[in-house]
């Protein structure tokens, strides 16, 4: 009697163990399915309009923002020109996918704004469809204040990457110095982007050379001679102490 009461047991615990280790692989599964059910892949947008990129991301369950918008050769307007996450990677739903979208090849002409008062500059760079970047004052005794000193991208630039120009402007003799935001010089050739910051007072170290082949901003192939990168970047606020390095191509 006693040994069949051991043997009872022993059974029920061994059918107990088999439900728990069912329930536990249940268990495991579901969160399988409910981890990696959640995650996508994120798709190919590069060349997508950017209509169609948004509902080939939504319908995985992702969110499209543009970022940025360049010029571009290469790309027709309204079409994605890079993307981040990259194709391929796999993502949470509901993930935030980054995109650049072209605006085609550059077809306006960038206003000379230099000595124009600053409200003026900035009406003619928006007649002309671009935008007002950013506007630094610069203290000047030799000019009268809201007088723009230089431009980024300088008058009638060719293949700049953004549609934005920014404004250096005089201000009081008497005002302090609020310094200088460092441009965008990816694109421009190293002669160019030199010029650019000495007319503020800002001088640069000897360049870097790095070999090809290298992209810059936009999606286009930096041609030997030009900016493919800086310190400090582009938007530092940087002052006449500064010695801005430059990476060129080779």
């Amino acid at each position: 009697m006693k040994s069949r009461a051991i043997v009872n047991f022993f059974q029920i615990a061994s059918l107990l163990m088999l439900l728990l280790a069912v329930a536990l692989l249940a268990a495991i599964t579901t969160m399988h399915f409910a981890i990696h059910g959640a995650e996508v892949q994120v798709p190919a947008l590069k060349g997508m309009t950017v209509a169609d990129a948004r509902r080939e991301t939504a319908g995985l369950g992702l969110s499209l923002d543009v970022d940025n918008r360049y010029y571009s050769g290469d790309v027709a307007a309204g079409h994605i020109l890079t993307q981040s996450p990259a194709p391929g990677t796999v993502v949470r739903r509901e993930w935030r996918v980054r995109v650049s979208e072209s605006l085609g090849p550059q077809k306006v002409d960038v206003p000379d704004t230099m000595g124009m008062e600053d409200r003026i500059a900035a009406l003619e760079l928006r007649r002309a469809g671009l935008e007002v970047g950013a506007t630094i004052d610069l203290p000047d005794a030799d000019a009268a204040a809201g007088t723009v000193l230089a431009q980024d991208p300088p008058a009638h630039a060719q293949d700049i990457a953004q549609p934005s120009v920014s404004l250096l402007v005089a201000a009081p003799d008497t005002e302090a110095a609020d310094g200088y935001v460092m441009p965008d010089l990816a694109g421009l050739p190293i002669v160019t982007a030199q010029m650019q910051l000495a007319k503020v007072g800002i001088k640069t170290a000897t360049p870097n050379y790095a070999e090809g082949p290298i992209q810059v901003a936009g999606g286009f192939a930096a041609q030997p001679g030009m900016v493919v990168a800086q310190s400090p970047l582009a938007g530092a606020r940087v002052d006449q102490t500064i010695l801005v390095k430059l990476t060129v191509a080779k």
